[in-house]
């Protein structure tokens, strides 16, 4: 009975991640992150992607702080920040994101304002999107382990 539940949560996150493939949300850079997973570090991949998104939201913030100033002409500084979630972004798999943050960077290197506030848009939307599904994909993961009654070891706190 416990493994089917199993099979059923394994199922349940290949169709989640072959749908975020098929949308073209992620790469193939996503499954060569899964592959650095293993018993010893168990978390490592919804760790990485916790610092992503910590970062990422810093970007956003920034890039939106820049774009609301009226007086704003530093397109320079929001062409660094772009080239920061395009790094970031690619490092994790998350495609849809990469390719938002090109195209916004090419409206900022043409001092485009209207453009970047539509990207901007589009990537803070696409971002939430990743994030909430990601976030589900990490639920199933844990609740899968749980049901597998895998256990890591406890790891003392000195």
């Amino acid at each position: 009975m416990l493994g089917l539940g199993v099979d059923r949560l394994r199922a349940d996150m290949n169709r989640l991640l072959a749908m975020l493939f098929h949308q073209g949300v992620l790469d193939e850079q996503f499954l060569q992150l899964q592959q650095l997973q293993d018993e010893s570090s168990p978390n490592f991949v919804s760790e990485v992607v916790n610092i992503y998104f910590q970062e990422s939201e810093k970007l956003l913030r920034n890039l939106r702080e820049l774009l609301m100033d009226k007086e704003f002409s530093d397109y320079k500084k929001m062409g660094i920040h772009l080239n920061q979630f395009i790094g970031s972004s690619s490092s994790i798999g998350a495609k849809r994101l990469r390719n938002v943050c090109v195209a916004f960077r090419a409206a900022s290197e043409q001092h485009n304002r209207t453009g970047c506030l539509r990207a901007l848009e589009l990537l803070e939307h696409d971002y939430c999107y990743l994030k909430n599904k990601l976030h589900e994909l990490f639920q199933i993961e844990q609740q899968r382990i749980l049901a597998a009654g895998v256990r890591y070891p406890i790891q003392q706190i000195n």
